[in-house]
């Protein structure tokens, strides 16, 4: 990560210190969201609904979020997205205190608005330097989620003596407070155009030519499966240890912690590997890791097994995602960015979401396992379509660097 040094501005630290924020808002709602459901709903099988709104009100939101940030900028945007975070989270605290289901849903959807806000993030990273720098920028911010994975372990363990009296409520409030801080950070970011060094703003193509592109088809996919097979996974975790196998919650909340610093640690190294060796490669790397995933998570249900899945899942995850946005950013002209990044994010979020939802059913019908093996099929998919972008040659491809 020492190459990325030449790259960090203000915007950057920003965009680092906001990532943080966001990330525990996500932990939280993970690690809390079925649990909470499981208690409040009238039937188990709705238990992760929750969840799965929060990832629905993600892809939502994910083009009116890139719409508003086109008109009034990425920094409004971002603060208001904030001012969005603190009303959700109040909200679900409200939700656990009075034991209304309903309201937490809707808590959980507002919440997850907030994150599609809260995607733009490395987007942002990527305007705010060079091209060559695109992956350092969006590997820095990302390491802002360790922070978060922390702070949101925290809340979630020490919940109960926040709010003694009502259990779960006192994280939620947390996470408020945290969103309060971010968006008085983010009114410090710094709006601009996308750094091209002699390169002359080209029209924009019709978003039906964008997609079309080997490549971005190839970038999209690479979002979609990582995403959606993390979300499908990391859903189904807590349920299987905390409800089903019955561990603790503290158990539990580390584990998921362990999840997604695993997702974002390996930014340290991701730019460089992709630097060397290219984006493609990459995630071929991390569908390999999640299959290895869904290896371990069959060999046993102790709390190591569960420990080790979820890291692997986070590894993978993280190749595939950087690698991902790392060549999508290079298959479009810099007017047609948010457009692009509107569809990208619409269909990652939107499989994420449908994923959400047959984690909490399959669980409970199931079980633990049959979740792991019907997550084998999408990992092949995406093998199948790595391995035919190797047929595309590199001048199909807007980048620079190896792809």
């Amino acid at each position: 990560m020492a190459h990325s040094m030449t790259y960090i501005n203000r915007n950057l630290l920003v965009l680092f210190l906001a990532q943080l924020a966001f990330g525990t808002g996500s932990v939280v709602l993970v690690t809390l969201g079925g649990i909470v459901g499981a208690e409040l709903a009238s039937s188990r099988a709705l238990a992760t609904l929750p969840v799965s709104l929060f990832v629905i009100g993600t892809a939502f939101a994910t083009v009116p979020a890139a719409l508003l940030m086109q008109r009034i900028g990425r920094k409004l945007g971002f603060a208001a997205s904030a001012l969005l975070g603190v009303g959700g989270a109040l909200a679900a605290s409200f939700a656990v205190t009075q034991h209304s289901f309903e309201l937490f849903c809707i808590a959980a959807a507002l919440i997850g608005m907030t994150l599609a806000f809260g995607q733009q993030l490395r987007f942002a990273a990527t305007e705010s330097v060079p091209e060559a720098g695109a992956a350092y920028a969006v590997a820095f911010v990302l390491l802002g989620s360790i922070g978060g994975a922390f702070a949101g372990s925290w809340l979630v363990a020490n919940a109960a003596s926040i709010t003694p009296t009502v259990a779960y409520s006192g994280a939620f409030q947390g996470m408020a407070l945290l969103y309060i801080v971010a968006g008085c950070i983010l009114l410090a970011f710094r709006n601009q155009p996308k750094i091209e060094q002699g390169v002359v703003e080209e029209s924009a193509r019709p978003l039906f030519t964008i997609v079309r592109e080997p490549l971005f088809i190839i970038a999209v996919c690479g979002g979609v499966i990582g995403q959606g097979v993390m979300t499908y996974l990391m859903t189904a975790t807590p349920i299987s240890m905390h409800v089903v196998d019955g561990y603790s919650l503290t158990a539990t909340s580390q584990v998921i912690r362990a999840h997604v610093i695993a997702m974002y640690l390996p930014s340290l190294v991701t730019a460089p590997l992709i630097t060397i060796f290219g984006p493609r490669r990459l995630m071929f790397a991390g569908v390999v890791a999640m299959g290895v995933t869904v290896v371990v998570g069959l060999t046993g249900q102790h709390v190591m097994h569960y420990w080790w899945a979820m890291v692997l899942l986070g590894v993978g995850w993280n190749f595939l995602f950087i690698g991902g946005t790392t060549l999508l950013v290079r298959q479009y002209r810099p007017v047609e960015r948010f457009k692009a990044q509107a569809f990208n994010d619409f269909s990652v979020f939107g499989a994420s979401a449908l994923a959400s939802l047959l984690a909490g059913t399959l669980m409970f019908q199931l079980g633990w396992q049959a979740v792991l093996y019907t997550a084998l099929p999408l990992l092949g998919g995406m093998v199948l379509l790595l391995l035919w972008s190797l047929k595309i040659s590199p001048l199909q491809a807007r980048a620079r660097t190896p792809v």
